[in-house]
This record gives C-alpha cells, sequence and structure tokens, in this order.
C-alpha cells in the first residue's frame, strides 16, 4: 500500500468553490452531475458536499459518521446492482472488483428512490440520492429516473458518471453539471511532492515516473493505482512489458498471469499503462490501435486472457 502524508488529495478548487458557494446561498438545484474522468475524486466530494449539506439543516450529531456508514435516514446511495454483494458496511470500502460489462442499475433500485422520497424526512430539510456510476442506468432505469425528477419531491439528486454521452439527454437537461476537470502533469507532480513520500513510493527501476504520470489520464487517484498495479509485478515480469514482446511462449505465460492475477478494470489500467511505454519506445500508431481495441474488448469481457493472447501476438507480427 502507497503510504500518503496527508488524509485526502486537494481536488478541483474549482469545483470545491462552486458547491460552496451553493450550500452558503442555500441555492439547490433538484439534480447534479458531478463529471469527469476516474479518479478526480468526484465520489469523496460528492459524501463532502452531502455533509455539508445535511449540517446547514440540522443539529444532529455524527452526521460525517452516518454519512460514511451509509447509515442516515436521509440519504440514499445507488449503485451498480453487481457491487452491492461486494459491499461491506462502509462507502468506503466499496470497490470495483467485478467484472466490466456485467454492472448495471436496475429499474428495481430507481423505485426504491419513489419510495424514499415519499417518506418524510427525519433529521434534515432534504432527503440526498447518490447514484455511483449512473451511466450504467439500463433504459428502463433511465426513463423511470427521468419521471422521478419531473416530480417534486424534498430529494435532491447527484448523479456520478465518467461517461456523460451514455445518460439520456433529458436527464442531462434536468441537472445542474458540476465539470471535474483532469489535472495537468504538472499539477499531478505537484500533489506527489505534497501529499506523497516519494522515497517510499517503490516505483520498479524498469519504469519511468513520467510513464506514469501519462497513462493516468490527469487522474491523481488513477497514478496510484497504476504505481500499486504495476509493483504487484517481478521486476522479471516488468522487464518483458518494457517493450512490445516477440516471443510466442512468453506472450502465452504473461497473458496467463495478467489474466488472472487482476480484475478487468486494473488490466484497462496496465493496457493505458503499456500504451503509454510502447508508444513513447516505438510511435507506432497502429500498436497504439490495438491496444485501443484491448481495452474495448476488456470492457465488454470477452475472454480476457485470449483478447490478450491475439493483441500481443498481432503486435509481435509487426515490423516495430
Amino acid at each position: 500500500m502507497i503510504e500518503v502524508k496527508k488524509n485526502n488529495f486537494s481536488f478541483n478548487e474549482e469545483v470545491n468553490t462552486c458547491l460552496n458557494n451553493i450550500i452558503k446561498n442555500q441555492s439547490f438545484a433538484n439534480g447534479y452531475i458531478f463529471y469527469g474522468a476516474e479518479g478526480l475524486g468526484k465520489r469523496q466530494t460528492a459524501l463532502q458536499f452531502i455533509k455539508e449539506i445535511f449540517k446547514k439543516s440540522s443539529q444532529s450529531e455524527n452526521i460525517e459518521e452516518k454519512i460514511t456508514n451509509n447509515n442516515h435516514p436521509d440519504f440514499l446511495i445507488i449503485e451498480p446492482d453487481s457491487l452491492l454483494s461486494t459491499k461491506s458496511s462502509g462507502i468506503s470500502d466499496i470497490k470495483k472488483t467485478t467484472k466490466i460489462g456485467s454492472e448495471i442499475i436496475k429499474i428495481s433500485q430507481i423505485r426504491n428512490i419513489k419510495t424514499f422520497l415519499s417518506q418524510k424526512s427525519i433529521n434534515s430539510e432534504k432527503k440526498i440520492v447518490l447514484i455511483i456510476d449512473a451511466h450504467l442506468l439500463n433504459e428502463a432505469a433511465s426513463n423511470c429516473l427521468l419521471k422521478t425528477l419531473e416530480e417534486p419531491s424534498n430529494g435532491i439528486f447527484i448523479l456520478l458518471t465518467s461517461r456523460l454521452n451514455l445518460l439520456l439527454d433529458t436527464i442531462i437537461s434536468r441537472c445542474q453539471i458540476v465539470r471535474f476537470r483532469s489535472f495537468s502533469n504538472k499539477q499531478i507532480n505537484s500533489i506527489l511532492e505534497e501529499f506523497l513520500d516519494a522515497s517510499k513510493l517503490n516505483i520498479n527501476k524498469n519504469l519511468k515516473l513520467k510513464d506514469l504520470i501519462n497513462s493516468a489520464n490527469g487522474s491523481p487517484n488513477q497514478l496510484l493505482k497504476n504505481i500499486e498495479i504495476w509493483n504487484d509485478f517481478s521486476d522479471e515480469f516488468i522487464c518483458k512489458l518494457d517493450s512490445p514482446i516477440k516471443n510466442s511462449l512468453e506472450i502465452l505465460e504473461i497473458s496467463k498471469s495478467i489474466s488472472e492475477k487482476l480484475e478487468i478494470i486494473q488490466q484497462i489500467c496496465l493496457v493505458n499503462l503499456i500504451q503509454t511505454i510502447w508508444w513513447r519506445k516505438t510511435k507506432n500508431i497502429g500498436l497504439v490501435k490495438k491496444l485501443e481495441n484491448l481495452k474495448y474488448l476488456l470492457r465488454k469481457n470477452i475472454q480476457p486472457r485470449l483478447a490478450w493472447e491475439i493483441t500481443f501476438l498481432k503486435i509481435s507480427m509487426e515490423d516495430i
């Protein structure tokens, strides 16, 4: 585990200023969409926003603890159905360990929102609904949510998404968009210096920190995940991924190791990192496109091990 000097990263100041003004002026919209790439602090910021809203309208004690542990009577969290079975007692423990492509938010979950909102608030003026990965709403759930948003209620909706294009336009039009912008490489470097003990990052000597930063797509959290994923493998394994693999037997062994050791989300992170390293070394656009296709196959959960094998074998046949 990577050691962190401070408990929380300092995320988008622009977003924090916007949300602080909303709380200060009590100018709440019926719905908000927190939109931005993965790992930019949308969930952390949403939970803090919710805590501050409740603090303004309630003298109840332990609000922060209740929100963190998901047992506040006026707070409801909706998340993709396949994640519910892996959830432990607290929100902070939720991890995406299921396979991409199996996650969905069902209409029954959205109907629960109507029941929740129909009941009188207990400790606050408004009830709050947080929807994680709202782009995973299926068609029926999306239409049901739209009707709920259209109806006057005592609720505030906060939708988190990294894929705004997958939400219904009519849902988007009924919400205020709060955009989380990716960090520049310079900002990420500053975050590393401020929050992390660089001497304990344990970055493999065969890996450049610059490659890690570039593959994180402006996300500090993604950078930490990349480091942890990469450091899970042996030096020998890392050396083999340092450049396009030519040996067919090694390709089969590495593909097997990756597919067995990493969850799908972690595999996609690894593809991003490999893509960054190999592009720096080869400047081969065809190679980049093949790795992009690999990410597509992984997201669809189409035989991950076979997807790795075929991709690496195709790359090995190129004159790089």
